[in-house]
């Protein structure tokens, strides 16, 4: 499967990435300092490039905690906002 040029996530897919956290938690962890800055906002809300999401949660939260997203998996494999995710 050829990987979609951007991996875009917004609240609700950081939310899951993090351990299916409930909305007002996922807003308190993105308004941090340290966390990525969104690339966009959007009617619906801001959207962050993935790959940065996730290489924040690999750094400050020891990795995704999302059930499916393994190494070695196609890009997008079991990731939010995927089809197949």
């Amino acid at each position: 499967m050829a990987r979609p040029p951007l991996y875009l996530v917004g609240s609700y897919e950081i939310g899951i990435l993090l351990g299916n956290l409930s909305r007002q938690r996922t807003y308190q962890i993105t308004r941090r300092a340290s966390f990525p800055e969104p690339v966009a906002e959007l009617a619906q809300g801001q959207v962050w490039l993935g790959d940065q999401v996730e290489a924040w949660i690999a750094a400050h939260r020891g990795g995704p905690s999302h059930r499916g997203v393994t190494p070695g998996s196609p890009p997008g494999a079991g990731r939010p906002g995927f089809p197949d995710g």
